[in-house]
């Protein structure tokens, strides 16, 4: 099954439209902005590693190593950030995130000593919460945040998202 997946690093804006059409397809929450075509610049200027995960020849995913994470704590300290993991639900369980997890951290471990990540806290988060448990990942003891902020204690917070 593992030999099914491919990684390519986005390079162009052929697959920057690939990874906009799927995900307009699979996530109906999704709307374009030219997300993955500022992915492709920050890719071209070394801020950003992009990873699109092929399983047979069909694209299954992506995920996304922040070099200068927005996250105070990470930024403070010059952690890298996994960010926004995807693997589509048709392509679940095949071992796709671990391999784009196996593949960001080498690339981490050769200019960094640790490397981050951030996790939603509710249900569709669930096995995202799990893997990282089981791959090491511990909370870094700096209590919720959103929006890069700190929530304090008896603080509301909501997220809102527009389609």
């Amino acid at each position: 099954m593992e030999d099914l997946i491919r990684l390519k690093q986005l390079a162009s804006e052929e697959e920057a439209n690939l990874l906009d059409k799927a995900f307009s397809e699979v996530y109906p929450w999704y709307s374009s902005r030219d997300y993955f075509m500022d992915c492709l610049e920050e890719n071209r200027q070394g801020k950003r590693v992009t990873l699109l995960a092929f399983y047979g020849e069909k694209l299954a995913g992506c995920c996304h190593l922040l070099l200068h994470s927005e996250y105070p704590y990470f930024r403070a300290r010059k952690i890298p950030e996994i960010n926004d993991l995807n693997v589509f639900p048709e392509f679940r369980r095949r071992k796709i995130a671990s391999k784009l997890f196996d593949e960001l951290e080498r690339i981490v471990s050769r200019n960094y000593p640790s490397i981050g990540l951030g996790v939603g806290l509710y249900k569709d988060y669930g096995n995202a919460q799990r893997m990282y448990g089981k791959r090491g990942y511990v909370m870094d003891g700096q209590g919720l945040t959103y929006k890069n902020q700190p929530v304090q204690g008896g603080e509301n917070v909501s997220a809102m998202m527009s389609c």
